[in-house]
C-alpha cells in the first residue's frame, strides 16, 4: 500500500482488539504512527497488546454500556490529542433475539450506533474522524423509528442494517457541522472477519488499509469530509443518510437515549 504521508500521527481505535481494527492499528504502527488500542475487558487488552507490538496502550470499556462509553471518552481525553479516532467496534448481524443491555438497548445498536455518537461527543475533537459502515445500510430503516426495538419484531439482520445506517447518518452529521474536521465512512465489503465469516469473498486487508488510509494520507483523495469510500474510491450510498431531517432526528434520539449532548460548535 502506497500513499503520501508526510507526517507521525496518534490514532485512536476503538474495537482493535482483532478483526480490521486490529489489522488497521498494525498498519499504521507499521508506518511509524502511535496508535492507542481499545479492548472490551481487560484480558482482551493484554491480548491486543501481544498481537500489536509497538502500540502505545490499550483502554478498556464495554460499547454496550453508556457509562463506560463516557468513562472511555474521559480516558481517551486523559491521554492528550489524537490526531484522528477510528470508530471501528461493532457486533455483527448473526446476534439473537435484543439481548438487551444494562441500559435496556440492543447490544448492536448500543455499540454499532450509540457508541460512536457517545464517543463521537466526548472526544475532543480530532482532525479527522473514521466511521466503519456497510453496503447493507442501504437496506437500514431511514424512518428511524423504534430504535431500541421495543416494539418491532426483532431481526438481527435489519438491526444491524440499521446501524451502518446510523454510522453513516452520523458521518455526514459531523461533517455538517465540524468543518473543521475531516469526516468520513468506510464500507470494508464482505470480509472473513469473526463476523463476516471464513468464506467471506472480499479483500480483508483492503479495508483496513482504508481506514488507516483515511486516517493519515495527505493525499488529495483522502484530504476531504463527508464521503463514503469503498476500497479507497468513494461510492455511491443511500441518499437518506445526506438528509439534514433525518440527520436531526438521529441527533435528537441518540441524545435523549444517552443523556449526551452533540455539540455542534466544538
Amino acid at each position: 500500500m502506497q500513499y503520501v504521508n508526510i507526517f507521525m500521527a496518534r490514532i485512536f481505535i476503538t474495537g482493535s482488539a482483532d478483526g480490521l481494527g486490529r489489522m488497521a492499528a498494525q498498519i499504521l504502527i507499521g508506518q511509524g504512527h502511535n496508535v492507542v488500542l481499545h479492548a472490551r475487558n481487560r484480558k482482551r487488552g493484554e491480548d491486543a497488546m501481544d498481537a500489536v507490538p509497538g502500540a502505545e496502550s490499550v483502554l478498556h470499556a464495554d460499547l454496550s454500556v453508556i457509562e463506560e462509553m463516557k468513562k472511555l471518552a474521559a480516558d481517551v481525553n486523559a491521554l492528550g490529542k489524537f490526531d484522528a479516532v477510528i470508530h471501528n467496534a461493532a457486533l455483527g448481524y448473526q446476534e439473537q433475539g435484543r439481548g438487551n443491555t444494562p441500559d435496556g438497548l440492543p447490544p448492536v445498536f448500543a455499540i454499532n450506533s450509540l457508541a460512536p455518537f457517545v464517543l463521537t461527543c466526548l472526544i475532543n475533537p480530532p482532525k479527522r474522524l473514521i466511521y466503519m459502515s456497510s453496503g447493507l445500510h442501504t437496506q437500514g430503516d431511514a424512518s428511524l423509528r423504534d430504535l431500541s426495538w421495543n416494539d418491532r419484531k426483532w431481526s438481527g439482520y435489519a438491526a444491524y442494517a440499521d446501524s451502518k445506517l446510523h454510522d453513516l447518518i452520523l458521518t455526514f452529521t459531523v461533517a455538517r457541522h465540524w468543518p473543521n474536521v475531516l469526516s468520513n465512512a468506510v464500507e470494508p465489503g464482505w470480509v472473513a472477519t469473526k463476523m463476516g465469516g471464513p468464506n467471506a469473498p472480499d479483500n480483508l486487508e483492503k479495508g483496513a488499509e482504508t481506514q488507516a488510509w483515511l486516517a493519515v494520507s495527505e493525499d488529495a483523495a483522502a484530504l476531504v469530509s463527508g464521503r463514503y469510500f469503498y476500497h479507497q474510491r468513494e461510492k455511491s450510498f443511500l441518499k437518506d443518510a445526506a438528509d439534514v431531517e433525518t440527520q436531526q432526528r438521529f441527533l435528537a434520539e441518540c441524545e435523549a437515549v444517552s443523556g449526551v449532548k452533540f455539540p455542534v460548535n466544538p
